[in-house]
């Protein structure tokens, strides 16, 4: 029976398990366990000042996580109230709602990689040369304004409870496929699941593998939307543009910053935009900036024209 609508007080969200919190010291476990086997076969798969800055930035998420908590269940609560369907909390309802996530975090994922200002609440996430477990925790502090993804989801009819549950394995998820002691495993899974193999490549800055295989449980979604790219050579981990600090507050809000001074150049608000929701990397001020200064040292229709064309190929 519909019992719409209900308050928060009502939810009791007190009492609901988190998996997280409760998979932490595995998590860990398995984290160290990983980094002795690294260390006794001789292997650079971790660094010191990474794991601790990488830990630091998931500690502290977690706390962000704690303190939104009332906000994001109060959304999940809003949009089920207003929803016109309800889905009964069943054990079939737990796997709608797991799919329904996932195909949101592959185009939540992907928007991130394509658009800037998303960028900026996900680079945290790349911004490490090493490839291992730790790397499953840094996560930005901004990245939870992406919930505005999940809204459509939320909206669906789920109960607030099963989008909860379903939510956090969907994050667990994340974490065993951040290693490289994984290779290959069984065709199906590796056709059907995100594996280490796949997340390797998304994680690589090698120009090939650029901006390919964001499917978070689901790798399926990369093969309908045409982002699939199997693992060939091993990849060069980290951003194109490699960062060299282990300060978790530079390795969180480094792109921001770098957005606010390309905001202050721009010189109207298509610019700005630009700035905003180009690609990253688009370099838009920087461009423009060395467009005028050609116009300036030689001031010819030749000239001219190539930054006409060169402008409109950015375009």
């Amino acid at each position: 029976m519909n019992t719409k609508p209900i308050r928060l007080e009502d939810l009791h969200i007190e009492n609901w398990p988190n998996l997280i919190l409760w998979a932490a010291p595995i998590m860990f476990l398995l984290v160290f366990i990983e980094w002795g086997i690294s260390a006794y076969q001789k292997k650079d798969a971790y660094n010191t000042k990474d794991f601790f800055a990488a830990s630091t930035i998931g500690l502290v998420n977690v706390g962000i996580s704690a303190l939104i908590k009332l906000a994001t269940f109060g959304s999940a609560l809003f949009f089920y109230n207003i929803s016109p369907f309800t889905i009964p909390v069943t054990w079939w309802s737990f796997i709608l709602c797991f799919v329904a996530i996932d195909f949101a975090r592959y185009w939540a994922h992907r928007i991130a990689h394509e658009q800037r200002f998303w960028w900026a609440t996900h680079i945290t996430h790349h911004n490490s040369s090493k490839y291992n477990l730790s790397v499953s925790f840094r996560l930005g502090w901004t990245q939870h304004i992406k919930v505005i993804f999940f809204f459509p989801v939320m909206f669906m009819g789920f109960n607030p409870f099963v989008f909860f549950i379903c939510h956090q394995i969907a994050v667990l998820y994340q974490f065993w496929i951040h290693t490289e002691y994984i290779t290959k495993l069984p065709r199906p899974i590796e056709f059907f699941f995100t594996t280490p193999s796949h997340h390797r490549v998304h994680h690589a800055s090698d120009e090939h593998y650029l901006d390919k295989n964001y499917g978070s449980t689901f790798i399926i979604w990369d093969r309908m939307f045409g982002t699939f790219m199997p693992e060939g050579e091993r990849p060069t981990y980290g951003i194109t543009k490699p960062v060299t600090s282990y300060n978790p507050i530079y390795l969180v809000f480094h792109e921001w910053v770098d957005i606010f001074k390309d905001l202050r150049k721009a010189k109207d608000f298509k610019e700005g935009w630009r700035v905003l929701f180009d690609k990253p990397g688009a370099e838009v001020i920087a461009n423009r900036e060395k467009a005028e200064k050609s116009i300036t040292a030689n001031p010819s229709p030749e000239v001219e024209e190539k930054v006409l064309a060169l402008e409109v190929q950015e375009k």
